[in-house]
């Protein structure tokens, strides 16, 4: 009898433990299974798009400043061309005729004076010996006043003859690429008749013009990026990026040097200019351009994804699981979206576990399962939970 009584009380006691693990076991299996990730901690690099135009660094038409027949071309057109390098060339006969006829003057002149000089110089002695009467000392002295101011104004016309001389030899203001020519050989040129010639442009930088929202400019104020200064103190400056025709990106960057201070009030915006370097001719002034501004860049900014995140009447929201295995909704300050994930301003530690899939099963407070995103095979029965 007792044999039997212990078999029997052995086996309702294994009975009891198989229902307790069963038990277990069905809790375990009933508490819904979310994936859970730390946020990342990642310098995040916010941009602008915007349409620009490019235009040339310097543009310079070359205008001819002397009237006459143009006798000849020095350059090639389309070509290359050096500051100061002959472009044109102008009759320069009459010219050199006034060059001659001025320097005549001044000689003239200058020997007038001469002679004047020595009339006050044999006048004075006279005059202080009485011999000479005071108006004659005042004419000769007026006299050589007067040779004296026709030097300067022989002088002056000399300088003005010489300059124009010059002026018949057309040179290239700077360096760049010429354009076509715009008159013919043996045409009458000059201020008033067919002054353009042709026109420089230096291409080598390029400038790259485009528009930015008010709004825009507000966001850079409260980060402190003034548009167009320099910053020593930033690790980053406003960059500029361009796609070119094909739809490639420019592979050198530029940066802003240039910020309107002045919104246009039509349009809500600003001009902002940006300089880059063009070493192969690759950039054409005149073409339009899709330029991608470095607005700010979040140093160790905290990152969730997107598809964590809720928005209800009260603001953005995200689920975090705590360490006891508690579902906490957490209201948080969200910044800007970055592909397929966004800025937590505020609200968020860097080491919380987030709920990226399955926050559409928890509310404030439940108990849940907590699987890691690499876990593939926690991840797989959450799955098959849901089709449940």
């Amino acid at each position: 009898m007792v044999v039997k009584r212990l078999r029997k009380e052995c086996l309702i006691g294994f009975v009891l433990l198989l229902f307790v693990i069963g038990c277990k076991k069905k809790e375990e299996v009933q508490l819904p299974i979310v994936i859970v990730d730390k946020p990342a901690k990642e310098d995040v690099y916010i941009y602008g798009e915007y349409m620009g135009r490019i235009r040339a660094a310097s543009y310079v038409e070359i205008h001819a400043r002397v009237e006459g027949y143009l006798e000849s071309m020095l350059f090639e057109e389309g070509k290359h061309v050096k500051r100061n390098d002959p472009l044109f060339m102008i009759n320069p006969a009459p010219y050199k005729a006034r060059v001659e006829k001025a320097k005549a003057q001044l000689k003239k002149d200058e020997a007038q004076a001469a002679k004047a000089r020595r009339d006050v110089d044999r006048l004075r002695p006279l005059y202080e010996q009485h011999a000479a009467s005071q108006l004659d000392l005042d004419n000769a002295t007026a006299a050589l006043e007067n040779a004296e101011a026709n030097i300067a104004m022989s002088k002056a016309d000399l300088d003005q003859a010489q300059l124009e001389l010059g002026y018949t030899t057309v040179t290239s203001p700077l360096s760049g690429y010429i354009s076509e020519r715009f008159v013919d050989i043996g045409a009458l040129v000059g201020p008033g008749v067919n002054s353009k010639l042709a026109a420089v442009v230096k291409s080598d930088t390029v400038l790259v013009d485009f528009k930015m929202t008010a709004l825009d400019y507000l966001r850079a104020e409260r980060r402190n990026i003034r548009f167009g200064e320099q910053d020593s103190t930033r690790s980053w400056q406003p960059t500029v990026t361009i796609t070119l025709a094909d739809d490639t990106e420019y592979p050198i960057k530029g940066v802003v040097d240039f910020a309107d201070p002045l919104v246009d009030p039509q349009s809500g915006t600003f001009g902002v200019r940006a300089e880059l370097a063009n070493p192969n001719q690759r950039l054409l002034p005149g073409q339009f351009t899709r330029v991608k501004l470095l607005l700010d860049v979040r140093e160790r900014a905290i990152v969730v994804p997107r598809k964590a995140l809720s928005i209800e009447s009260g603001g953005a929201f995200i689920y975090i699981i705590r360490r006891d295995g508690i579902a906490e909704k957490r209201f948080v300050q969200t910044g800007p979206e970055i592909g397929n994930n966004i800025v937590v301003e505020r609200g968020l530690g860097d080491n919380e576990d987030v709920v990226i899939e399955g926050y559409h099963k928890l509310t404030p407070g439940l108990q849940v399962r907590p699987v890691r995103a690499g876990d593939e095979e926690a991840v797989q029965l959450m799955k098959e939970e849901d089709t449940l």
